[in-house]
């Protein structure tokens, strides 16, 4: 096991290499002049070249790559243009604020798709497996923001028994977390169904059943048990796509997080906190993905012994 993970983690690193490459260089070819958003339209072309002089705009572009992985080894993101604040301070808080949102969108998702997926593969055919596979069509088919305005709309403004905005309780948390929950749920009982399926028609259950076991037990402790472990790789999957991939949601719900820093920055045009932001989903998903891999092979022996 302990070469199994080391392999994995080890392979992670040129992945990160390469996201911190194609970040840098992304930048590199984009138009704009840094030095000038940093000191404003206003400023003199003197400023202008001393501002370029003091961020190291001058220097050949591989030097500043070199440099830019050296801070980066020390965690020294930059500072914004905006705010002159170093990027990591700003993105330590509203990354926190993500995670929350991410993790709470993950356990409805997770919860509710095996849930779903689970009565509509024992009820296979059934109504209650029509009903549950159009709730998953539903839920993929439905865009994030529309669904949030939606819900914003009828909750808040109509019903008014829900804040619109913010996070400070834990009412300002519903409504994004089933916005952003939406499509993973669905997407996760289409998995659920079709693996316990698959699983269902196995010797090993027949036997279960054939020994006169209830079928609650014989769904919950034989079938559902191993049908879980793709299931399982793809709510790890979707909780790193949610990291990155709340920026709508955030934006909708003005939720205090990266997605939202994100859109801001871009209309400010802060391409140090753009690169930290999208350095940090990125980095974000590499490990979300690593732990999955790692987690694959800690329930299933196969896989780590090839």
């Amino acid at each position: 096991m302990a070469v199994y993970i080391a392999r994995r983690i080890l392979s992670s690193i040129p992945i990160l290499l390469l996201a911190v490459t194609t970040v840098f260089f992304a930048f590199q070819v984009i138009p704009g002049d840094p030095a000038r958003l940093y000191v404003g339209a206003d400023a003199s072309q003197e400023a202008v070249d001393q501002a370029r002089r003091d961020l190291g705009l001058d220097r050949p572009v591989a030097v500043q790559y070199a440099v830019y992985l050296g801070r980066l080894v020390r965690a020294d993101l930059g500072r914004s243009i905006s705010t002159r604040r170093p990027v990591s301070i700003e993105l330590g808080s509203r990354f926190v604020n993500t995670v929350k949102l991410a993790l709470s969108s993950i356990a409805v998702a997770a919860v509710g798709g095996i849930v779903l997926g689970t009565v509509a593969a024992v009820n296979q055919g059934t109504v209650w497996d029509h009903a549950a596979t159009l709730l998953a069509l539903l839920g993929i088919s439905i865009p994030v923001f529309w669904l949030g305005l939606l819900l914003m709309y009828l909750l808040s403004v109509q019903l008014r028994v829900l804040p619109s905005a913010g996070n400070d309780t834990w009412q300002h948390y519903l409504m994004p977390t089933v916005s952003l929950a939406t499509f993973s749920l669905a997407f996760i009982a289409r998995m659920t169904r079709s693996s316990l399926l698959e699983v269902i028609r196995q010797d090993y259950v027949r036997t279960a059943r054939a020994k006169g076991l209830p079928e609650w037990m014989v769904v919950i402790r034989h079938a559902l048990r191993n049908a879980l472990l793709p299931v399982t790789i793809i709510v790890g999957l979707r909780f790193g796509y949610m990291l990155g991939g709340a920026v709508v949601t955030e934006e909708v719900f003005a939720w205090p997080g990266m997605g939202r820093l994100l859109v801001t920055a871009v209309g400010q045009r802060d391409i140090p906190v753009i690169q930290g932001v999208l350095l940090v989903f990125a980095g974000s998903f590499v490990l979300v993905n690593m732990a999955v891999d790692l987690l694959y092979g800690f329930l299933d022996p196969q896989i780590r012994y090839r």
